[in-house]
């Protein structure tokens, strides 16, 4: 790989330069105030809380890419209805193997997926409105089915919501999942959301099928979806049609502390991945301190904060790159 190659790449992983510092912050904070959390039952009890939300990220993260100010609200009520269709529709009718239940959590995500995806590309609505919409629908859906959280999980899925180590298969999971997002990342499809997300009448012009691409980046979103839900059913061990309010929130907010743009273009695994531990450690944290009754409300306000904080950076560091840029572009011409 020559220096303009790398370069290059180093340029396009530059919006992820804030979570990672971030990061790399709070895991100091932690060594000092929770250092119960570089214990092996410490780090594997992470695993089992960060896995689901860096897979709803992955969710958005697709959405978030392919532009028009695509955040996917409907996300944490989509991770509800997974729950509790496990718990409610299979399990209790004596369905427990790994392979119905994973195909049930992907495919019940990707069908509604594509059905977002096909409202905003046919119709051309904004997506904000239709995952608003399919929010609503879910949450009510959710508790139809199942009117308060309860159910049992199969003894399989139960391990993995508290594993004994880190090097579960949680773990391969959330492997699997970033690995498969690095191929999917490198195929044309992949290119043309990107394309798309940067902006719509380029992709056009150059003979991209918009519906199509748009239709692709809800079926990647829906995959990563059904994932996360199974994950998080694994966590709560049994089944929950109430959590998808606050998820939500909590997901929108790793996406953009990964430097994720919901503009369209920009983003990817690495920003996804990093924000949402980055959210999992503002909580332990906090915890460390003992708000007591307080607690959430002093998590809601850090969240806010650094959430701010974050996206102020990331608009002075973008600036300072458009500058070089313009710096770079003045010297070649001269």
């Amino acid at each position: 790989m020559n220096v303009a190659a790398l370069r290059a790449r180093l340029d396009r992983q530059l919006y992820a330069a804030v979570p990672i510092g971030l990061l790399v912050v709070l895991l100091i904070i932690a060594a000092f105030r929770g250092p119960h959390l570089f214990s092996s039952s410490g780090a594997a009890n992470a695993l089992a809380n960060c896995a689901p939300l860096i897979l709803a990220t992955l969710a958005l993260t697709a959405v978030a890419i392919a532009g028009r100010g695509g955040v996917d609200l409907s996300i944490g009520p989509l991770m509800s209805l997974v729950s509790v269709g496990i718990v409610h529709w299979l399990v209790a009718n004596g369905v427990t193997g790994p392979v119905e239940l994973v195909a049930f959590a992907i495919g019940i995500a990707v069908a509604f997926e594509v059905i977002q995806g096909v409202l905003v590309a046919t119709l051309r609505l904004q997506p904000i409105i239709v995952t608003l919409s399919g929010f609503l629908v879910l949450s009510g859906l959710a508790l139809t089915i199942l009117g308060q959280p309860g159910g049992n999980t199969p003894h399989w899925l139960a391990s993995w919501g508290s594993p004994s180590s880190v090097f579960s298969p949680v773990l391969l999971v959330i492997v699997i999942a970033l690995v498969a997002w690095t191929l999917t990342a490198r195929t044309t499809m992949f290119r043309n959301i990107r394309l798309m997300g940067a902006n719509e009448r380029t992709a056009y012009a150059s003979g991209v099928s918009l519906t199509t691409t748009r239709v692709a980046a809800h079926v990647i979103a829906g995959v990563y979806a059904g994932l996360a839900g199974l994950l998080y059913t694994a966590l709560i061990g049994g089944g929950d049609p109430t959590f998808g309010t606050h998820y939500t929130l909590i997901v929108v907010t790793a996406l953009l502390l990964g430097g994720i743009s919901i503009s369209g273009g920009r983003g990817g695994a690495l920003g996804a991945t990093v924000g949402a531990i980055d959210v999992f450690l503002i909580s332990y944290v906090l915890a460390t301190f003992q708000f007591g009754s307080e607690a959430t409300y002093a998590v809601q306000l850090a969240y806010g904060v650094v959430l701010v904080g974050a996206l102020a950076v990331g608009v002075a560091f973008a600036a300072l790159k458009a500058r070089r840029t313009r710096q770079d572009t003045v010297e070649v011409v001269s």
